[in-house]
This record gives structure tokens, sequence and C-alpha cells, in this order.
């Protein structure tokens, strides 16, 4: 069989389920860390609840997933996962499910391991939205959920350190209130309202613009050229303002730098 033959009739077997997000369908990803909870505790020891050179590496990984081939306009992290907003007129590998997803997961987990100077790997799925409102609501679903393992860490851990066993810890905060899991952290010794905000309410990291000053070799004068560089956000608003801050970032007037 010829090989052009050869190659026509495989390439089938690859492309046969291929599935493409449509046009006008907002893409937004998420990566979760495969067996980080291994990797933070035993293999590397990270501290507990939160360490901030975990935190680093995350932020750092983020950010090249940002810059790596897509059009992302914004990028989230909470825990051991990341969310990325595509701009909505994204192209990239033709908008090919399986191609956003093991790029993705392939970058993230190099990128990540590069950081950490240790193999780690991510897995990755997209969430195909059909209008704004659905992406300032799965954005607010994360910002909670990471308001939520917060509270449950802290409380968790601080049962740990107390000298309670990983059974007996999860048996106590089994069923409790968030209003009780608070009072607990307050007759420890933590008020969880001055717990870091990156803590409780994840990372955020957009696009903004900024002026650069130049020269121009040609008239032999000083130039302002406009550039763009990622912010990295430590201190998110929460609940109704978070929604306005995600909402000025779909916004095309604001598309590379909420205020």
């Amino acid at each position: 069989m010829k090989f052009n033959d050869l190659d026509k009739s495989m390439r089938i077997y690859e492309t046969a389920h291929d599935q493409c997000v449509l046009p006008g369908i907002f893409i937004v990803v998420r990566l979760d860390g495969r067996g980080f909870t291994k990797l933070t505790r035993e293999v590397h020891n990270f501290e507990a609840p939160f360490d901030t050179q975990f935190r680093d590496h995350m932020v750092t990984t983020t950010a090249h997933l940002m810059e790596c081939g897509f059009n992302v306009i914004y990028g989230y992290t909470q825990s051991d996962e990341i969310s990325l907003l595509l701009h909505l007129g994204d192209e990239t590998f033709g908008r090919k499910d399986r191609k956003i997803n093991s790029v993705l997961a392939g970058e993230a987990s190099a990128k990540f391991s590069l950081s950490l100077g240790a193999m780690a790997c991510f897995d990755c799925r997209v969430s195909q939205l059909p209008n704004a409102k659905l992406v300032v609501d799965y954005f607010r679903w994360r910002n909670e959920d990471a308001h939520r393992n917060a509270l449950n860490s802290h409380c968790y851990w601080m049962l740990r350190k107390k000298g309670q066993d990983a059974q007996t810890a999860t048996n106590e905060l089994k069923g409790m209130s968030v209003a009780d899991k608070n009072e607990l952290l307050f007759q420890n010794g933590i008020n969880f309202n001055e717990v870091p905000t990156w803590q409780k309410r994840g990372i955020g990291l957009y696009w903004v613009t900024y002026e650069k000053e130049g020269f121009n070799p040609q008239n032999q004068q000083t130039v302002l050229t406009s550039k763009r560089r990622i912010k990295t956000d430590y201190d998110l608003p929460m609940k109704e303002e978070y929604e306005v801050f995600v909402e000025q970032i779909l916004s095309p007037k604001k598309d590379a730098s909420p205020e």
C-alpha cells in the first residue's frame, strides 16, 4: 500500500470522534493536579493547610498557560486547580476539544514540573458555556469552592496539629455548619476573617495594558508604546463584587484590564 493511502486510512481512527467547540460558545478550561495530595503531603511535605511556595508554583504555571499560544483572557487558580477563560474568538487548533485538553494538560504538567524540580501531572477538561452569564456563574462557583475548601482545610489541619488523627478530625467536622467551623477556629486562636484572601478566594491573573518608553531611530525621537503584561491579583473580591469583576473581563471595552 502506498504511504498516502495508508496515511489516509489510518488518520480516520484518530479523527473520527473529533469534536470542535462551536463558534459563539465560550471555552473555559479547568486543570487539576493528578495525585497532588500525595505530592504535597508525602513527597514534598508542603506546609498545611496552605504553602506560599506551592501557591507560587501554581501561579507560575497559570501565567505560562496564558502565554503558550491560546488567547486566554483570565486565569484563576485555587488549591491544585487552574481555570482558564479563552477569548470568545479564539480559534487555536480549530477549537478541537482533544487538542485543547492534550496541549494544555501537557503544558501545565511540564511547567509545574520545571518549577517544582520534580515530576507532576495535570488532567484537563473543557466546559462549553453558551453565554456570558454562565461564564460568570462558573467563576463564582470556583470562587465559592475556594472559600469552602479553605474553611474546611483550616479546621482539619488545626485539629490534626492538636494531635487528632485523620479519621477523628474528619469525623469531628462532619455535619458542622459554616458558623460552627468559624467558631471552632476562633476558639482555637484563628480568626478566619483575617486569613489571607488568596487562601479563601483564590488568585486571579489577567492582562493589563501599560505604556513603555521607547526610541524611534528613524526620527531620533522618544515614543510611548502600549504593552501588555499579566497582573496577578491575590486580593480578589467576593460574591456579587466578584461577579462584576468577571463581567468586566468579558466586556469588549475592558477585555484585558478590569479596574
